[in-house]
């Protein structure tokens, strides 16, 4: 670590801003040489020497639950500057599982229970300030917690019903994905939006008449109406106690929120699939070979269903990303890696490599597509290929180019026009598929990567592929 000596003057560029931390004017993000740094204003910075000093926050950075964060110094403007452990992957509350997004709601909850113990608060409640360390939550924005003002209330309360407790309760009530909706709208719900989206029995389910009914009202009531909210709050004796009864008490409501259990198309993948014991133990044995290699910074698992092989490529990668458009598989994967001793190292994601999250937000860079937030050097395509082609109608060239340009090995199967699985997909359309052959298969991965291991299963009927990028 440098010391204070070292630190730049205000006048100097910092380094590479992150365009995703303008929204809080005193605690901006940089990178520079690998490392993440944070520059904070003489207010923020004061703040972040008291915090340092408490005891909730020493806890939940020695169990993970808060980023790692040290000082890196003062600055001439006397703020000062702070380092943050390196998150492996960043993933956003659009891609998340209910369960993720849950834990990521119980996390904020715990940490206004344990920072209102010793006089802090949590300004902000938005679960964009949560990341992953696989399944593990961990907070990041160490500038939100700022010291509670006698009689302050919580501010960040209608964001968490915004972006954490609405979305819960969409999918939890109304069997709707919540996803399209936080993903549409970066800041997450309106209450009275989403009071339009509930039915009049559910009114009475928990949480919805304090909430969300009572919430939209009192939105309606103050909004434009310029009074100072805080003061007032102030003058009427609002007071710690009150928040604190709130927090509980949301804690209770959102530990009782669960998904509809429904049955989705690959959540049974594990029993429903096309191999049998033999043809599915050798495919994982040339998956195991392949990832035993070498060691590898970042995997991707395309399609993943319930997260089998991403489980085979774990103890050989830093980071392991499991992504699949089947949210209950993802919800199974991750409950699956959460109840883990110690928590796995799969960070699982519903995402639809057909229509992935873009870059998106102010000047389209506050939040990130998938390859601008890091590039795997290893990446599974099991039982993927003929999706992508025949459902998604997307040019096999295209794919493969598309992978290609990410720079990383590939373990990648293709599925022949003569398994059963290809047939039902061709079964109701139109056959337009004039590129989805083997033989051209195999020369396009052929033209852009180095195939360095090949195996048919099936009888011949699929092949799996172990290929590296092609030399320059």
């Amino acid at each position: 670590m440098r010391d204070a000596a070292a630190a730049p003057a205000p006048e100097e560029a910092p380094g590479a801003p992150e365009p995703g931390s303008f929204r809080d004017r005193d605690g901006r993000v940089f990178y520079r040489e690998g490392r993440v740094l944070r520059s904070l204003s003489p207010r923020a910075y004061a703040d972040w020497q008291r915090l340092r000093g408490t005891r909730f926050f020493a806890r939940h950075v020695e169990a993970g639950t808060v980023v790692a964060t040290t000082d890196a110094g003062p600055l001439a403007d006397g703020g000062g500057l702070v380092e943050h452990a390196r998150i492996p992957f960043v993933s956003y509350p659009y891609e998340w599982p209910f369960g993720m997004l849950k834990d990521a709601a119980l996390l904020h909850l715990e940490l206004m229970r344990d920072a209102l113990a010793e006089g802090f608060v949590l300004k902000d409640a938005t679960p964009y300030n949560v990341q992953w360390r696989g399944a593990r939550p961990v907070f990041i924005d160490v500038p939100s917690f700022e010291p509670l003002a006698p009689g302050g209330p919580w501010v960040g309360y209608r964001q968490f019903c915004e972006l954490m407790l609405y979305p819960l309760m969409l999918q939890a009530y109304r069997g709707v994905d919540f996803r399209p909706w936080l993903r549409g709208r970066i800041d997450g719900i309106p209450a009275a939006e989403m009071q339009r989206l509930l039915s009049a029995r559910d009114r009475l389910r928990p949480g919805v008449l304090l909430h969300v009914v009572a919430q939209s009202l009192l939105q309606r009531r103050f909004a434009g109406d310029g009074r100072n909210v805080r003061g007032a709050l102030a003058d009427a004796g609002f007071d710690k106690g009150l928040i604190e009864s709130n927090v509980g008490k949301l804690a209770r409501l959102v530990r009782g929120l669960e998904p509809p259990r429904v049955a989705t198309e690959w959540s049974d993948y594990d029993r429903t699939h096309s191999y049998d014991a033999a043809g599915q133990a050798a495919k994982a044995d040339f998956v195991r070979r392949a990832a035993a290699s070498r060691r590898w910074r970042l995997a991707w698992d395309l399609g993943c269903n319930t997260g089998r092989f991403a489980e085979i490529v774990a103890p050989h990668a830093g980071c392991v990303v499991a992504m699949d458009a089947d949210w209950m598989a993802i919800e199974r994967l991750y409950a699956r890696e959460r109840e883990a001793t110690p928590p796995g190292a799969i960070l699982p994601l519903v995402i639809n490599l057909a229509d992935a999250s873009p870059s998106q937000g102010w000047r389209g860079a506050e939040r990130k597509d998938l390859a601008a937030r890091g590039t795997p050097d290893l990446t599974l395509c099991l039982a993927l290929v003929h999706h992508v082609v025949i459902t998604a109608n997307i040019p096999l060239a295209d794919f493969i180019d598309w992978l290609s340009s990410l720079g990383t090995a590939v373990v990648i199967e293709f599925v022949g026009r003569g398994d059963e699985m290809v047939q039902a997909l061709l079964a109701n359309r139109e056959d337009q598929y004039d590129d989805y052959t083997a033989e051209t298969f195999r020369a396009l991965l052929a033209a852009r990567f180095r195939i360095r291991d090949e195996l048919p299963l099936k009888d011949g009927r699929r092949t799996i592929f172990f290929a590296e990028p092609a030399p320059a």
